[in-house]
């Protein structure tokens, strides 16, 4: 979890390779409304989410019922976001990848995606971190996706 270019989608894919994990990355579960309207620089609000939320959390859910491990990149910037998500699956666990707003915008600046850099401040004020009733870590972002992964490999061991 974490705001755009916190680089979830690296981390994620890495870390479901690393434990043969089925892998998705949120993004791609938007429908062309809400990439349409984050692409023109607004953010999304509740009702644009909640759709979405669901698609993942059924999405979690199918890989659970088959028994197998899954990861997924996905920014969950809300605690309501994440209960939505992990509702009936108490194995589910958040990962935050924590990086300075600097880093974050140079990142922003040097990909290409369809959230600008513009709704970076948005993200950042909307970001609930983890409590401390909730199964996840922090994670320094800025560190090697190599010592990400063994952290949270070590974290969920």
């Amino acid at each position: 979890m974490g705001v755009s270019g916190s680089g979830k989608t690296l981390i994620a894919r890495r870390l479901a390779a690393a434990r043969s994990a089925a892998f998705a990355d949120a993004d791609d579960f938007h429908p062309p409304e809400n990439v349409a309207k984050m692409a023109s620089g607004l953010p999304l609000d509740d009702d644009d989410r909640a759709p979405w939320l669901a698609s993942l959390r059924r999405w979690l859910g199918e890989r659970h019922a088959e028994g197998r491990a899954a990861v997924l990149a996905c920014s969950a910037l809300k605690r309501r976001y994440r209960d939505a998500l992990r509702a009936g699956l108490p194995s589910v666990a958040f990962v935050h990848l924590v990086v300075p707003a600097e880093e974050l915008a140079r990142r922003l600046e040097s990909r290409t995606h369809f959230m600008p850099r513009a709704l970076l401040a948005s993200q950042l004020e909307t970001l609930e971190p983890l409590e401390p009733d909730e199964r996840g870590i922090d994670v320094d972002g800025t560190a090697s996706p190599e010592a990400i992964v063994a952290e949270i490999l070590l974290a969920f061991a």
